[in-house]
C-alpha cells in the first residue's frame, strides 16, 4: 500500500479501531463493472451528487470521457484526478462548467489509485482501489492482459466511510488547487447523506450484478486458470453486493441493528442441534445474512430475465426481487429460502401457500428465529432478566405453534433457550464482505432441492 495514498490514509485511520477496514483484491474488469453500475445510477436519479474520481492516467479517463459528459449533466460537480496524457485537458467534457481536473504528478501515489466517490442526499457509494505493484504480482509479474490487472481495495455504500474518504480526497486536491478544494468542501458540507433507502439499494445492487454478469460474458481469456480466477472474483463481488445491501438495511433499523447477525448466530447453533450437514448450515448462514432485504421480496428487478431461468424446485409465484438472486445459479437456493420464509405451517402464508414440510427447512428455521430474535430485542430494555426474556419470547413463539411455525422446530428452540439460560455463549459473526466466496459451498450445485428435516 503506497505511503501517502488515499487508500493508505484510510487504512491507517481505521487500523486500531473497532471497525478496521477489510480489503479485497479486484480484477480490472470487476472494477469497470462496479463503476459503470454506480455511474448509471447517477443517470437515473435526480439527486445531483458530488462525484470525485481518480483514473490513474489520462488515457483511461479519455475512454470514459463521453460517458462522463452525460454524468456531468446529472451532477452538481465532478472532480477528476489523473496523471495527464495527451488530450486529458482538451477533451470537450473537461470544458464543462461543473467538471474540474487535477493533473497528478507522476510520483503522486494517487496516480496509482482508481477511485469513484459519490455523495448525494439520497445515497452514497464508493470504489476505492490501488493497483498491485510488480512485487505484489509475484513471480508471474505484471499480467500481459489488461483485464487481468489486479487492484487492492474496497467498495461500499456506508455514508460515514464515503464521507471520510471524500474529505481525504479533497485534502489531497488542496495540495494542487486550494481554491478548488474549498469549492468541493462547500459542496460536501451542503450534502447531508443518509443511509440509502431500499429503493436505491435495490436499484444499485441489481445494476452491479447485471454489469458483473454481462462483463463476464464478454471476456476472452486465453487460459482456463485465468478464466476460473476471474469467474471467482466476479461471483465474490456479486455476493458482496447483497451482503453490503443487507448490512445497510440493518443499519437503517436503529431499534434492531444487529438483527441479521444475531439470527445467523442462532441459526447456526440450531443447525448444529438439528445435525444439519455442513453445506446446509453454510447455506442457512448466507440466507440468514440476507433474510431482511425487503427489496428481494417487494421490489421489481432491474435485470433482464434470462432466456432460461435457473431451475426452481418449487412451483410458486415468482417474487420479482428474488429473481436478482435466481440469476446467479449458486444463489438460486438462497432466493428460494428467502422467498418462502413468509409461508405458514398451516398453509395460510405467502407467496405460494405451502404447508408443513413443503416449506423449505431453512425457510422455516429463519422464520422462527427471526421472530424469536425480534421478540428478545423488543424486551432488552425491560426490567426482566435475560433468562426471563428468553423464556417469554419462547412462550410467545409457542403460541403460534402448528399455525405459523413448525412444532418440531419449537422443540429445538426450547433446547436452545435452555442453553442460553444456562450461559451458552453464541458468538456474533459479521459477514466478511471483502471475500464473499467463503459463504459458498462446492456442493451447492449438486443440491437443487432443500433437504427434509431430520426431525421428521
Amino acid at each position: 500500500m503506497l505511503k501517502g495514498s488515499i487508500l493508505q490514509q484510510l487504512e491507517t485511520a481505521h487500523r486500531d479501531t473497532t471497525r478496521p477496514i477489510r480489503f479485497g483484491v479486484y480484477y480490472k474488469n470487476t472494477l469497470v463493472a462496479l463503476c459503470h453500475a454506480l455511474e448509471d445510477h447517477i443517470l437515473t436519479e435526480d439527486s445531483t451528487p458530488l462525484v470525485i474520481t481518480a483514473f490513474q492516467q489520462g488515457k483511461w479517463y479519455l475512454q470514459e470521457a463521453e460517458r462522463y459528459a452525460n454524468i456531468a449533466h446529472c451532477s452538481r460537480e465532478i472532480m477528476i484526478m489523473a496523471a495527464p496524457d495527451t488530450g486529458f485537458a482538451e477533451h470537450p467534457t473537461s470544458q464543462l462548467p461543473n467538471v474540474d481536473l487535477v493533473a497528478l504528478n507522476s510520483d503522486d501515489p494517487v496516480a496509482q489509485e482508481w477511485h469513484l466517490i459519490i455523495l448525494s442526499p439520497e445515497y452514497t457509494a464508493m470504489v476505492l482501489c490501488q493497483e498491485l505493484s510488480e512485487a505484489d504480482y509475484g513471480g508471474g509479474g505484471i499480467p500481459a492482459s489488461d483485464i487481468e490487472r489486479k487492484f487492492y481495495g474496497l467498495w461500499t455504500f456506508e455514508p460515514e466511510l464515503v464521507q471520510e474518504t471524500a474529505k481525504l480526497a479533497i485534502a489531497h486536491i488542496k495540495k494542487y488547487n486550494p481554491e478548488l478544494a474549498e469549492k468541493l468542501t462547500h459542496h460536501q458540507n451542503s450534502i447531508k447523506s443518509n443511509v440509502a433507502t431500499p429503493k436505491h439499494l435495490s436499484a444499485v445492487v441489481s445494476r452491479v450484478v447485471d454489469y458483473l454478469q454481462s462483463g463476464q460474458n464478454n471476456l476472452s481469456i486465453t487460459t482456463a486458470l485465468g478464466q476460473q480466477a476471474l469467474d471467482r472474483n466476479l461471483v465474490s463481488n456479486e455476493i458482496q453486493a447483497f451482503l453490503r445491501m443487507a448490512q445497510l438495511m440493518d443499519m437503517a433499523d436503529v431499534n434492531n441493528p444487529l438483527a441479521a447477525t444475531e439470527v445467523v448466530a442462532l441459526a447456526e447453533t440450531m443447525g448444529q442441534l438439528l445435525q444439519l450437514p455442513a453445506w446446509q448450515i453454510k447455506r442457512l448462514r448466507l440466507a440468514g445474512f440476507l433474510h431482511r432485504i425487503d427489496p428481494l421480496q417487494k421490489t421489481e428487478s432491474l435485470l433482464t430475465e434470462p432466456e432460461q431461468a435457473p431451475h426452481c424446485p418449487l412451483t410458486c409465484p415468482l417474487v420479482p426481487g428474488a429473481q436478482v438472486l435466481r440469476t446467479m445459479p449458486r444463489l438460486s437456493a438462497i432466493a428460494q429460502i428467502i422467498t418462502h420464509q413468509s409461508e405458514w405451517w398451516n398453509g395460510t402464508g405467502e407467496p405460494a401457500g405451502l404447508a408443513a414440510d413443503e416449506i423449505p427447512l431453512e425457510s422455516r428455521i429463519l422464520a422462527l428465529l427471526a421472530d424469536f430474535q425480534w421478540r428478545v430485542n423488543n424486551m432488552k430494555s425491560s426490567p426482566k432478566t435475560p433468562s426471563e426474556i428468553f423464556a417469554q419470547a419462547l412462550e410467545e413463539c409457542r403460541q403460534q405453534q402448528s399455525t405459523r411455525f413448525d412444532p418440531k422446530l419449537l422443540d429445538a428452540l426450547a433446547l436452545l433457550v435452555i442453553g442460553l439460560q444456562q450461559g451458552l455463549d453464541i458468538p456474533l459473526m459479521s459477514p466478511k464482505v471483502s471475500t464473499g466466496l467463503w459463504l459458498l459451498d462446492s456442493q451447492w450445485d449438486s443440491y437443487s432441492k432443500t433437504s427434509t428435516s431430520p426431525l421428521k
